[in-house]
């Protein structure tokens, strides 16, 4: 995983790979802020030929320190697979 941040506005895009053919049940990831976040892509879309794991609903951060941050979120990483994630509030 890895973070994204514009210059300009300080938007941040958090990058989730899965180079396994495992899928990942709840798949803990350390997010920057407490809020909502969004996947904004997952290539394991129905639409791109993956599995159809990926979902538009909105998650809740955590208060669980994860990765050296103080929220984290919980989500299902799917197999091979990149997915995009943005704080939505």
């Amino acid at each position: 995983a890895y973070k994204r941040k514009a210059p300009s506005t300080g938007e941040q895009l958090l990058v989730v790979c899965n180079f396994t053919p495992v899928v990942r049940q709840d798949y803990r990831l350390g997010v920057p802020a407490a809020g909502e976040y969004r996947q904004i892509l997952n290539s394991d879309d129905k639409q791109y030929g993956g599995s159809g794991l990926a979902t538009t609903d909105p998650i809740a951060t955590e208060p669980v320190s994860w990765h050296g941050q103080e929220q984290s979120i919980v989500f299902t990483l799917p197999p091979l697979g990149v997915v995009f994630i943005k704080q939505a509030t």
